[in-house]
């Protein structure tokens, strides 16, 4: 379930929404309620060594991708 980072285009209040499906409508603005809303582009979490030990270092996963 993707989260999503929304402008409010009447007063520019920035604010994250957890959409469940592709067809739920464009979100209000929390602070002033309007409905003209932009859809920001955000940062994506990308795990490049393996997993996070979670004393600073990385293991490798359990299985290798094929290919």
């Amino acid at each position: 379930m993707p989260i999503y980072e929304y402008q409010c285009k009447a007063c520019c209040h920035c604010f994250e929404v957890l959409l469940l499906s592709a067809g739920d409508p464009s979100p209000q603005c929390p602070e002033c309620r309007c409905a003209d809303v932009e859809k920001l582009m955000s940062a994506a979490c990308i795990r490049s060594r393996g997993i996070p030990t979670g004393s600073g270092g990385f293991k490798e996963p359990p299985c290798k991708p094929s290919g």
